[in-house]
């Protein structure tokens, strides 16, 4: 069984993806830094085809593919949603 805590973004190494996926990860770290419990591992795998998708687990929280390149709010309430369902985002939400 996977870890829902764990969070990976590929990205497309040909296209200079690396600062939209690094991002991400770093508004969830920030986001989710007082409930360690809540989200244990962030990574980066480089990929190939135009991809950027953010996993949690193994259940795809976000694709750029399907769902265009997104915004750092609609990627924290992806992760929140599975992570920490309870936790509020603060101004983001609003």
């Amino acid at each position: 069984m996977t870890d829902v805590r764990r969070v990976e973004t590929e990205y497309r190494t040909r296209c200079r993806r690396l600062p939209r996926a690094t991002w991400p990860a770093r508004e969830l770290l920030t986001t989710f830094e007082t409930e360690l419990t809540e989200l244990t591992e962030l990574s980066l795998e480089p990929g190939t085809g135009g991809v950027l998708v953010v996993r949690v687990g193994e259940e795809v929280g976000w694709d750029r593919r399907e769902q265009g390149f997104p915004e750092p709010t609609a990627v924290k309430r992806a992760v929140r949603d599975r992570v920490a369902p309870g936790k509020t985002l603060g101004h983001s939400e609003k």
